[in-house]
């Protein structure tokens, strides 16, 4: 089953088995960016863990039209919310002077990359629906051209090509002011 209709499936009957499909399908993909903002392997893994809990409930509650964009919005939401929480932690400004101020300095640099990857993924919207789906699956999926050709019927010199000009695209769109 796709993505989609696992999702769809969950909403209508609330089989968990099908959360758990999920999860064995981007558990590596959700642990990556959990390490990417953690910086700790072990609170990676809790966070994945975590998140997979949370989206039992809330998959139930929302509509999601674009999975991997919004698993991977989630996940660095979650991370964020768990860095500012360490921030927060600290009994005082002091505190946080004698620690030589590295969860402040984290936060910023958390802050930094949430925002490279909004216009990453603002960039991404506006590729045309090809290159998008070619980028996605290639990138963020980490599936190869054949299992791009397998699945969406282009052939492997158009994935080729999507994949190059939807590049193109994103760099061009990311140097613009």
């Amino acid at each position: 089953m796709s993505d989609g209709e696992l999702l769809e499936r969950y909403r209508q009957t609330g089989d968990q088995a099908l959360v758990g499909e999920l999860y064995h399908r981007y558990r590596h993909l959700v642990f990556g960016v959990c390490l990417k903002y953690l910086k700790n392997a072990e609170e990676a893994r809790d966070a994945t863990t975590a998140l997979f809990e949370k989206m039992i409930t809330d998959l139930r509650k929302c509509e999601v039209r674009m999975w991997t964009h919004w698993l991977h919005r989630v996940t660095r939401n979650y991370c964020l919310s768990l860095l500012r929480k360490r921030v927060a932690s600290a009994d005082s400004e002091t505190a946080l002077m004698k620690k030589g101020d590295d969860s402040a300095e984290e936060l910023q640099q958390a802050e930094a990359r949430e925002s490279r990857l909004q216009q990453l993924e603002q960039a991404i919207s506006q590729l045309d629906e090809h290159q998008r789906i070619c980028i996605t699956m290639f990138y963020l999926l980490e599936k190869s051209y054949r299992e791009i050709v397998a699945e969406t019927g282009y052939t492997e010199l158009q994935v080729k090509s999507y994949i190059q000009n939807g590049r193109r695209n994103l760099k061009n769109a990311l140097m613009e002011p």
